[in-house]
């Protein structure tokens, strides 16, 4: 079996963490759940997250500077941002994805972090044929 994929969820909002939470879960990924930024540079830091998704507008830090630290630590960990405030993000914002909330359905959510996942570990490398030498 393969290891799972480890997604940091970041939400302030608990029953939109909760519920995002549990369909991740439910696809086989493990979820760390954070509801601000702080708590989820701390769990960041102490390694293994594969793919960061937060929302934008928290307290305190927000998901843009939240993701512009990820980056600065860990630049290849894919992604995603989320708001329910803004249909189209204008800021610049070092995430991979942007998504407004309740513009999406799940599954595209879904299938977001299943390409950015194969993206930051690369494509499958082709079986080796064993070189047989003529003699």
């Amino acid at each position: 079996m393969k290891p799972k994929r480890t997604i940091l969820c970041v939400d302030d909002n608990e029953q939109s963490l909760s519920i995002r939470k549990v369909m991740l879960e439910t696809r086989g990924y493990r979820v760390i759940a954070c509801s601000n930024a702080q708590e989820a540079l701390e769990n960041f830091r102490v390694g293994g997250v594969d793919l960061v998704l937060t929302d934008l507008v928290m307290p305190g830090v927000d998901g843009t500077r939240l993701i512009d630290e990820v980056k600065s630590l860990a630049p290849e960990v894919p992604t995603i941002l989320f708001s329910g405030k803004i249909r189209i993000y204008d800021r610049d914002t070092r995430a991979d994805v942007f998504l407004p909330k309740g513009m999406y359905a799940p599954a595209e959510l879904l299938e977001r972090i299943r390409v950015l996942l194969i993206r930051k570990r690369g494509p499958k490398r082709p079986l080796q044929r064993p070189v047989v030498m003529a003699g």
